[in-house]
């Protein structure tokens, strides 16, 4: 679906308004449905972490809520697109390498 309108797909300017307030902007795309998610603070990735302990799912429910800017809510909502949205969201909390030196 390159050329193909999604559902709940948001206009250039949308985007480029989201990108201006949050930085970096993803786009989720499941079975022709879109949404869009800003990258999550560290704040969120702790609570989504915590959240997680007890319920693997709440991970995820609990970044994609927290990230969410719009788009299609079938992917909040169905059950299917939720869990293919899922299989991403892991890669929106990008980890960075570091080095630790002994002096």
């Amino acid at each position: 679906m390159a050329n193909a309108k999604w559902i709940g797909q948001a206009a250039p300017e949308q985007i480029a308004e989201w990108k201006q307030q949050h930085g970096e902007v993803f786009a989720v795309k499941v079975d022709g449905h879109v949404c869009y998610l800003h990258k999550p603070s560290r704040k969120t990735i702790s609570y989504a972490s915590v959240a997680g302990k007890t319920d693997p799912l709440k991970f995820n429910e609990t970044l994609l809520r927290e990230c969410w800017l719009g788009g299609s809510e079938a992917i909040r909502q169905d059950d299917g697109m939720f869990l293919a949205a899922g299989g991403v969201l892991d890669r929106l909390v990008e980890i960075k390498e570091a080095e630790l030196e002994k002096l």
